[in-house]
């Protein structure tokens, strides 16, 4: 066991805060991987200031020095990913192939939206009357709050301040408890590469400091990466105000087996999908909808790749399925699975408590069978590596199936039909759809966000970024 990392917030460019809280190690709870402070209001404020007094010069510096900033940092964390890679699977229960690999992928956000600094435009375009010539043109808009979460905790804050940065505004962002250390990491890093005083503040705390954040008269737009309860009020808060609000908030994504489907290839899809990264994904492979002739060789086939699924410590490089974040989150897999098997569903594979060597929060990944679409198990997130299948007869049965639910983010169909796969592109009502791929992998280049309860707002990622992160000014001229 290493030594505990003592973390500070940053608050105008400065390590502050005496630290009060521990994270511990999901792996092994005997280690505490770091202490730190519990943010309040008065921090909050101060952040804010800080940013508010650092927008002017930020806002108006030349597009190169933002994006040299955003390089510089996308190159150190290159450097250094197998080592902030590490910290991340000890604080987060990811393996360390799935640390490195966020930790590698937060670095080209960071190079990504480096280009995009100098890539921001507007157009020109004639007016109705002659002689007048109309521009459009993007501003940045001021302070942004960014509250993000545990499951990918490099990442997402990575691809929240990143634009935030490159279009010119300034941030106050707030970690989740869970992983104060990434968070802290990565902003340490951006500060390291040239970011001035106060453009990016961190305050790291529990809900109060999100809630201040989202409270503050001088935060004009907040961005936020949670659960649907959350979200809710955090838009409630922001909207108060009018100020911006971009809203991520879960999953419970399905994937379409139909039978025309390579079998080995849909088991393989299903099991990436719904059960690495502990199942901690947002766009995970939740629901198994399963046409009737192929139904009982893919669960058979999957059920026993789930079986033989190794759990274990995130740093052993044997483990192929790592702990639960926390113990609340533990508790929340294995609750479905008994919801699940108390309204009719049937264990195939996994659903047993297991006990390591190493006292941790694990989770047998567990795949549960004959369900039907309205069980709880097929509409509430569970957030953990826990799977449940859907028998259907028809195509338009499985289609109707995967759109039964309040949630839209990703949605994923495995067949080899060109005339299916064209109608699902079509008619899912999912913010992203995949053929013939998992449903959680995305790229960082495009656009990112859902439909119905899972997203509100903007999308986020890619392109698509500034929009919200910038204000679009319609400027007229007469000669």
């Amino acid at each position: 066991m290493t030594s505990p990392i003592a973390l500070s917030h940053w608050i105008n460019g400065e390590r502050c805060g005496s630290a009060s809280t521990e994270s511990l190690n999901p792996s092994d709870t005997r280690e505490v991987v770091a202490h730190a402070p519990a943010g309040d209001i008065a921090d909050v404020d101060a952040a804010v200031s800080a940013a508010t007094a650092a927008f002017d010069g930020w806002a108006n510096a030349s597009p190169e020095v933002r994006s040299d900033v955003l390089d510089r940092a996308g190159t150190l964390l290159m450097e250094r990913k197998e080592k902030v890679g590490e910290l991340l699977s000890r604080e987060e229960g990811k393996t360390l192939a799935e640390g490195i690999g966020e930790t590698a992928r937060a670095a080209r956000i960071l190079k990504y939206f480096a280009g995009e600094a100098l890539r921001l435009h507007g157009q020109n375009l004639a007016s109705t009357r002659p002689g007048v010539e109309v521009q459009t043109y993007r501003q940045p808009v001021g302070v942004f709050g960014l509250i993000t979460p545990w499951n990918f905790p490099i990442a997402i804050p990575a691809w929240k301040a990143a634009p935030a940065l490159a279009f010119g505004n300034t941030v106050v962002m707030k970690a989740a408890s869970h992983t104060p250390a990434t968070a802290e990491a990565l902003v340490a890093i951006l500060h390291e590469a040239g970011l001035p005083k106060g453009v990016l503040n961190l305050v790291l705390g529990g809900g109060r400091v999100g809630q201040a954040i989202v409270d503050h008269k001088d935060v004009a737009g907040i961005s936020f990466t949670g659960s649907q309860g959350v979200g809710a009020g955090v838009a409630a808060g922001a909207m108060a105000r009018q100020a911006r609000v971009q809203l991520e908030m879960g999953g419970k994504n399905p994937l379409i087996i139909l039978d025309d489907a390579d079998l080995d290839r849909a088991v393989n899809i299903a099991l990436d999908g719904s059960f690495f990264a502990t199942g901690q994904r947002c766009t995970a492979s939740s629901r198994l909808i399963v046409q009737d002739g192929i139904h009982d060789r893919f669960v058979a086939a999957l059920a026993e790749k789930v079986q033989a699924l190794r759990v274990g410590h995130a740093l052993d490089p044997n483990t192929q399925i790592g702990p639960a974040v926390s113990e609340a989150q533990r508790e929340t897999s294995y609750r479905y699975i008994e919801i699940a098997t108390s309204e009719g569903g049937r264990i195939a594979a996994g659903g047993q408590r297991l006990s390591l060597e190493n006292p941790g929060w694990y989770v047998q990944p567990t795949l549960i069978v004959d369900t039907d679409p309205d069980m709880r198990i097929n509409n509430e997130e569970v957030f953990g590596p826990v799977a449940s299948t859907v028998r259907v007869k028809t195509y338009e049965e499985a289609l109707a199936v995967a759109n039964g639910t309040e949630f839209g983010l990703s949605a994923g169909i495995v067949t080899q039909s060109l005339k299916h796969a064209r109608d699902f592109q079509r008619r899912a009502k999912a913010g992203m759809t995949m053929v013939n791929l998992a449903t959680a992998g995305v790229d960082y280049h495009v656009p990112f966000g859902g439909t119905k309860g899972s997203s509100y707002g903007p999308r986020e990622q890619g392109f698509a970024a500034a929009d919200f992160f910038t204000l679009i000014k319609t400027s007229y001229s007469a000669g």
